[in-house]
């Protein structure tokens, strides 16, 4: 009954999560209105995640977490079992891409995972579909599922290239294209400018985020 009006129309959409580590910080997050709340002192640690599926009949939302670094989502992660709670807010709103391309370039790596998996997903049989991803080794490698044509290059960090010579080396998909990039923050841009610059697309619809900096425990 808690996620009673759930939606989530994009693919990329956000929530948050809150990881209270004290017994002050979960009275904010349980007595509060989310907007006063997040003006709180005394408001607990908050990550921004991706909806990877949510099932209007059963109520259940998953969401995928990265287990990497020390920060207060990775750890809860990594003790989490059945019957425990999660604080979530949002998301605010969805950007809904319409269906006006013949193509799609999806770039990101392991905190990226769930957004592409779920625009694959998505995807009807008459579009197609280059997706890039870098993760630590073959081992990270998942299976992406999509009714469209789907070609999809894994870029392994313990290998010889990385994302971004990759990207500059690409075949980009001729066609009416969506290029969608989420990845650490100053890679993004990189990469972005890599595919304005050197491949020429349409400004307009090349969407570029960063999930997460380098300097920082944050995890998408």
């Amino acid at each position: 009954p808690e996620l009673t009006g759930f939606i989530s129309l994009g693919s990329d959409d956000h929530v948050k999560l809150f990881f209270p580590q004290t017994a002050e910080e979960l009275a904010t997050l349980e007595n509060l209105e989310l907007s006063a709340g997040m003006k709180s002192k005394t408001m607990p640690p908050m990550r921004d995640y991706t909806p990877r599926r949510y099932d209007l009949d059963t109520l259940e939302l998953d969401i995928d977490f990265v287990l990497h670094g020390d920060g207060p989502a990775a750890t809860w992660a990594a003790q989490a079992s059945p019957g425990q709670s999660l604080y979530i807010g949002g998301p605010r709103g969805s950007m809904v891409v319409p269906d006006m391309f013949d193509s799609y370039l999806l770039i990101g790596d392991e905190t990226a995972l769930p957004a592409i998996a779920r625009r694959l997903e998505e995807l009807p049989a008459n579009r197609r579909a280059l997706v890039v991803v870098e993760v630590e080794n073959a081992a990270e490698e998942q299976a992406l599922n999509s009714a469209a044509s789907v070609e999809v290059i894994w870029v392994h960090r313990d290998g010889s290239n990385n994302l971004l010579e990759i990207i500059e080396g690409l075949s980009v998909p001729q066609g009416k294209l969506y290029a969608w990039v989420a990845t650490e923050t100053a890679l993004s841009r990189k990469v972005r400018r890599v595919l304005l610059d050197s491949h020429g697309l349409d400004e307009e619809f090349v969407k570029a985020a960063g999930y997460w900096r380098l300097d920082s425990s944050s995890e998408e």
